[in-house]
Formats: structure tokens, C-alpha cells, sequence
């Protein structure tokens, strides 16, 4: 039955008999009511306390005690060592703390650990358009580190992923200023380096609190519909680069080769020079020596001349003695050979094949036999 039926007019909401309303109980008597029901739960009687009503001193002491010790060990906590933590009082930044043991009021300061020496990795990739207007696959992995833990948490709402947008701008950027076979082949170095370049630029001015540790630059690859056509041109480039690589390695051996060749010749050049100039020298000298003998004894030093020429001339020679009056056989004799085989072994074929006839010899020996037909033909005549 509620308080405002018309049977019950004579009470109040507040459980106060009588028609008129006076107000709410008095917090002391509600206290008073609830420690008769759990009497003695706190060490007071069931009845009135000594003082007037309400909760014991005792147990009042009590409660709060266990309050303080809960609160007190509950702000207790641990920084590891590769952590750094940031402190919000009330939700506003206070400060950092270093790694170890620390306390903080509960339910006042909340401390929010950053690990600072972890390294990070952010993959990237994506279809972009190359300088020559062609789609190529580029793949990316940056790897960065917190180095402001306060920066990190509140600079940005996710600073993975404004690295993420800013990663992909980067590379759009280099890509985007690259040909597409500089960016497969020989220039993915240079790409990786631009585009770290252009990242770090990026996240300066986001303020995101860490750093880039490296870029790695995972390798590219055209559509798969043309893969068959660029994989063909790579191999060609990279025939190129061999011959290339062949042509300056042969070309660095012969060049000492030839420059030393030419060293040679230069050396030899200088030396005939020198000794051709000597021996002018010698031939000179020598005729100034001859001509006074000369002009004194013409005749005699003429033969002499001669003499020591035919010698010179002949001691190059072949020497063959002919006998021309023996009859229709011609008997000769090749001293040059016979001298041979006092010094070596006879050689098995005929000494006639070695046997080298002067011009002179030839014609004389022509001649006799010429004089030896004339006087055999006038003796059958007569």
C-alpha cells in the first residue's frame, strides 16, 4: 500500500506518522538502524553506543586503516629497464620516470609505461606509377624507435599509423620521380636512400617523438601480366653490364701490355741509333786511318782492300772445289761440309742437297765445261 493511498494519510515518504511532513530522518538515527541489524559485527553493542549512536570508534579506526594500507600498497609499481613512464595527474602530463621501483597515489597520478630501446616495424607497399608512366609493386619495411615516450602518447592520436601515411608519400614521391628500371635494377639503393631522406623530413614536423632506424628497400616487381617481358629486359641489362665489366677488364690488361711494347721499341729505336752512329764513327775513323797508307802506297793498299773483302765475303760462304779437267765427269768437292762432319754427325741424306753454288763458281764451271765441248767437238773434226 503506498503513502498516498487514502488509507494511509496519516504517514509520510519518510516513514514519519501524523499528517504533517517533516522531512528526511536524521542520518544519525538511519546509521543508528543499521547497526542494530548488524550489531556486534563491529565490535559495538546492538544497542546505543556510549556516545550517542552510530558506528563504534573502533570499528570506524578499523575501516579507515584498511583503506589507507589498500590505497597505499596499490600505488606501488614497476618501470622496467627499457621502459621510460610518463606520469598524468588528473589526465594532465606531470613528468617521466626512470626505470625501477616507484609509488604513486592511487586514484590520482596514472603512469603509462613506453618502451624506448624496442625497434619497431612498419611494412608498406602498394601499386605506384613510375617517371616512363609504368605500374611497378613496391614493397618497404621502416623500422624506427621511440625516443619521447610524451611525444609518442599524445602528439598524435596513432602514431604507427601517421608513420604509415607518411611512409607511403615518401615512397609515392621517389617512385613516382624514378624510372622504372633504375627502380629494378641498378638505382633500388638510391631509391631506399631518397626515400629515408624524404620520411625523416615528414615526421619532423609531426613532432611523433621517435626516429627512423632504417629503411629496407624489399625488391620491386613489375605486374605479373609483363613480368615475362621485363624479366627479359633485366637479363639483357645485365649481359650489358658483364660485357661491359669483360671489355674494361681486357682492356686493363692489354693497356701494360702494350704500353710496355712500346717502351721496347722506344729502347731498341735508341740503341740502333746508337750503335749505327758508332759504327759511322768506326767506319770514319777507320778510313781517316786507311787514307794516309793509301795515299802512299795506292796499289798496294787497293789489293789489300780486296783482299780482306773477298775474305769477308767468303768466309760466309759455301767453299766448293770443282775438278774440270777429269774427263767428261765433273768431280767436286764441298769443303764447308766436310768441316761439318769433323764437328757433328753426318746428317743421313746426301751432302749434295746442303751444298749452296756461288753465282761466280756456277759460271766458271760453266765456262770450262763450255771450253771442254769446243775442244772434244775440234778433235772429232780432225
Amino acid at each position: 500500500m503506498a503513502w498516498n493511498e487514502p488509507g494511509n494519510k496519516d504517514k509520510d515518504p519518510w516513514g514519519n506518522k501524523g499528517g504533517k511532513d517533516q522531512g528526511p530522518p536524521d542520518l544519525g538515527d538511519v546509521f543508528n538502524d543499521l547497526n542494530k541489524k548488524f550489531g556486534g559485527i563491529f565490535g559495538g553493542k546492538s544497542g546505543k553506543s556510549s556516545n550517542g549512536g552510530g558506528l563504534s570508534g573502533a570499528g570506524l579506526m578499523l575501516i579507515l586503516a584498511l583503506a589507507v594500507v589498500v590505497w597505499g600498497v596499490s600505488g606501488f609499481y614497476t618501470i622496467k629497464e627499457a621502459e621510460r613512464g610518463v606520469v598524468l595527474r588528473f589526465g594532465e602530463v606531470a613528468g617521466e620516470v626512470e626505470p625501477g621501483l616507484h609509488w604513486k597515489p592511487t586514484f590520482v597520478d596514472t603512469v603509462v609505461p613506453v618502451d624506448i630501446e624496442a625497434i619497431r616495424s612498419l611494412p608498406a607497399a602498394g601499386f605506384m606509377l613510375t617517371r616512363d608512366e609504368n605500374v611497378v609493386r613496391v614493397e618497404m619495411d621502416v623500422q624506427y624507435r621511440v625516443i619521447n615516450p610524451e611525444s609518442y602518447l599524445f602528439s598524435a592520436v596513432d602514431p604507427a599509423n601517421s608513420l604509415s601515411h607518411a611512409t607511403d608519400s615518401a615512397l609515392r614521391y621517389v617512385v613516382g620521380h624514378t624510372t622504372m628500371d633504375n627502380l629494378l635494377t641498378t638505382g633500388r639503393e638510391l631509391v631506399r636512400q631518397q626515400t629515408e631522406v624524404e620520411l625523416k623530413k615528414i615526421i619532423e614536423s609531426y613532432n611523433l617523438g621517435l626516429t627512423i632506424v632504417d629503411v629496407n628497400f624489399l625488391p620491386a616487381r613489375p605486374p605479373e601480366e609483363v613480368k615475362g617481358s621485363f624479366d627479359d629486359a633485366i637479363s639483357a641489362q645485365e649481359d650489358e653490364e658483364r660485357y661491359i665489366r669483360e671489355a674494361e677488364a681486357y682492356a686493363l690488361s692489354i693497356e701494360p701490355r702494350a704500353r710496355g711494347q712500346v717502351r721496347r721499341l722506344e729502347q731498341e729505336a735508341k740503341a740502333y741509333k746508337e750503335q749505327q752512329v758508332l759504327q759511322a764513327k768506326g767506319e770514319v775513323a777507320r778510313f781517316e786511318k786507311l787514307l794516309p797508307a793509301y795515299q802512299n802506297a795506292k796499289v798496294v793498299t787497293r789489293e789489300r782492300i780486296y783482299l780482306d773483302t773477298i775474305e769477308e765475303v767468303y768466309s760466309n760462304t759455301n767453299k766448293v772445289m770443282l775438278d774440270v779437267e777429269g774427263g767428261n765427269n765433273m768431280i767436286y768437292l764441298p769443303l764447308d761440309q766436310i768441316l761439318k762432319q769433323h764437328k757433328a754427325p753426318a746428317p743421313t741424306r746426301n751432302m749434295v742437297d746442303n751444298v749452296v753454288i756461288p753465282k761466280t763458281t756456277t759460271s766458271s764451271v760453266n765456262d770450262s765445261q763450255r771450253g771442254y765441248s769446243r775442244d772434244s767437238s775440234r778433235q772429232g773434226r780432225n
